[in-house]
């Protein structure tokens, strides 16, 4: 009997939905979490925790648990400004005036930015009609969502959907600068360093704003949140994240993206009652559309691969 190919199991679409579930509710977890901790304290104890458990999975799975060259340390230097202490800081304090579910849908602009990123810091093929549209598209969603009002520039809810949005660029661009280093640096153990060195960042700027260990409250509510984000949606995602990327590659990965804010909105609604506007839903369409014009010949590509090996 012939064995398929892409390991053409069930697992696989099942291990996506439990990472996209695990990712989704992590915004909520975080909206939960910040009533008991301080800002940016809850996000480097989470990250500092994660990344001694990503280490310690490194050096049981792999052969290599720490950067070496010059390459190395720039990659794990720059994801863990970017992509852990600038990209988290921000949404988490931009999560202090905006609800998870909202976040997660501006958070889903990353992709477009990205690519954005990608044209012209690495000397790609410019946007062109169709990428400057798919652009616009996006951000044209983020105003849906934001719901622009009188004053919106000056309310905390415009405070807090700037912040999250830069979190967005800084996750970006975060992702973009790293593509260039050359690495064979097991990604478990880049993942362990960036996550444990951005939670160190995120420490000195608690620090910095004031903050303090002494003001988290241990009450049982946060203790889970805090716990369900450092083991779940920590260490055990991304366990889930490596696997599911090696069996079906970044480009169809990605779409993960655009199934957490689904599972955000729902757990949102369920567990703390906030409905979503219709307003958000239509914005969120409208950036689904704008990832889709950027990269409609990724998702051509991607469907015509999940076709074929679902006929194996």
């Amino acid at each position: 009997m012939t064995q398929p190919t892409w390991r053409n199991l069930p697992t696989t679409p099942l291990m996506f939905v439990v990472l996209a579930a695990m990712w989704g509710t992590s915004f909520v977890a975080i909206e939960v979490g910040l009533e008991f901790f301080p800002t940016l304290t809850f996000a480097a104890v989470r990250y500092e925790a994660a990344g001694l458990l990503m280490l310690a999975y490194a050096v049981y799975s792999t052969d290599r648990w720490r950067p070496q060259t010059r390459d190395e340390l720039l990659a794990t230097a720059i994801g863990a400004v970017f992509i852990i202490a600038a990209y988290h800081g921000l949404l988490y304090l931009g999560q202090n005036y905006v609800p998870g579910a909202i976040a997660s849908i501006i958070i889903s602009l990353s992709p477009i930015l990205t690519a954005v990123f990608a044209a012209h810091i690495l000397s790609a093929n410019s946007l062109g009609k169709t990428g400057v549209f798919g652009l616009l598209a996006g951000f044209t969603g983020v105003v849906l969502v934001a719901d622009p009002g009188p004053g919106i520039l000056d309310s905390a809810q415009g405070l807090g959907i700037v912040l999250i949005f830069l979190g967005s660029v800084s996750f970006a661009l975060g992702s973009v600068l790293t593509r260039p280093l050359r690495t064979d640096l097991p990604v478990q153990s880049m993942q362990a360093w960036t996550m444990f060195g951005g939670g160190v960042i995120l420490h000195v700027w608690g620090l910095a704003r004031g903050e303090s260990m002494a003001a988290i409250e241990w009450a049982p509510l946060g203790i889970a949140s805090f716990l369900y984000l450092t083991l779940v949606s920590g260490a055990v995602a991304f366990m889930l994240y490596f696997e599911l990327l090696d069996r079906m590659g970044p480009t169809e990965l990605n779409l993960i993206g655009y199934v957490e804010p689904i599972v955000a909105a729902l757990m949102s609604w369920v567990l703390l009652g906030h409905a979503i506007e219709t307003s958000a839903v239509v914005g969120f369409g409208a950036i689904f559309v704008g990832f889709a014009a950027m990269k409609k010949q990724a998702l051509v590509d991607v469907a015509t691969t999940v076709r074929r090996r679902i006929a194996v």
